[in-house]
């Protein structure tokens, strides 16, 4: 998959995960499902939803209070198995995001995901609340991938350039865009909190999906760095 080199003013990248969709149930239900696959007791989910968004095997070594160096492949993957089969069906779209992209791709704006994670959910979660004709590319990652990395394979690729803005609900979506010359946008209505966001420190905040709308029909936005 290939673009070219000529890009609008903006190319905005959303996080997929507490930005355009909620997670909450499949991701939780499956967490608690591999847990209990290798004989150990569901946690409860509101204390689970805490580690929506980073990437899977660094919520497991926190939740089982492991070292980053430990193995915990197989629980990504009995995770997978409940996902595939209904956690990813499990998701609720975020209210208004439909009509902001909408509006986003009617003003010009070439949109992407870049998600943490596997592509193939990210595509099938799109395609289920029918807004995946709204995005150019859908980058996701596997295991032990870091955001910032995947943001530096989409530039040298071309697909987005150092004028594009990340869009996500966590301090790893700002802090990628960083180390990455990119801008970026702080969701609230996600799983960062308020405190997460602003110490992250992004250009801009977003308390709902229609503040996205106000930041980016601001000419000053899209056309300066």
């Amino acid at each position: 998959m290939s673009i070219s080199n000529e890009h609008l003013p903006c190319e905005l990248v959303f996080d997929l995960d507490g930005t355009l969709t909620d997670p909450a149930l499949g991701f939780t239900r499956s967490i608690n499902y591999s847990l209990v696959a290798h004989g150990i007791d569901p946690l409860e989910e509101e204390n689970l939803k805490r580690f929506i968004g980073p990437p899977l095997d660094g919520a497991f070594r926190e939740i089982l209070h492991l070292d980053q160096d430990m193995d915990v492949s197989s629980f990504v993957s009995k995770y997978r198995e409940r996902y595939s089969e209904v956690g990813f069906s499990e998701n609720t779209l975020y209210e208004g995001i439909p009509d902001v992209l909408l509006t986003l791709r009617g003003l010009g704006f070439k949109l992407g995901v870049c998600t943490s994670k596997r592509v193939d959910f990210a595509e099938r979660i799109l395609t289920l609340f029918d807004i995946r004709h709204h995005f150019d590319f859908v980058n996701g990652a596997e295991v032990g991938v870091k955001k910032s990395s995947q943001l530096k394979e989409l530039l040298n690729q071309n697909f987005i350039n150092t004028d594009s803005i990340m869009i996500g609900d966590r301090h790893v979506d700002i802090e990628a865009a960083k180390m990455n010359s990119m801008r970026s946008v702080g969701v609230l209505y996600g799983y960062g909190s308020k405190q997460e966001i602003e110490k992250a420190n992004p250009e801009w905040i977003a308390i709902d999906p229609k503040e996205l709308l106000n930041i980016f029909m601001d000419p000053s936005v899209t056309n300066s760095k």
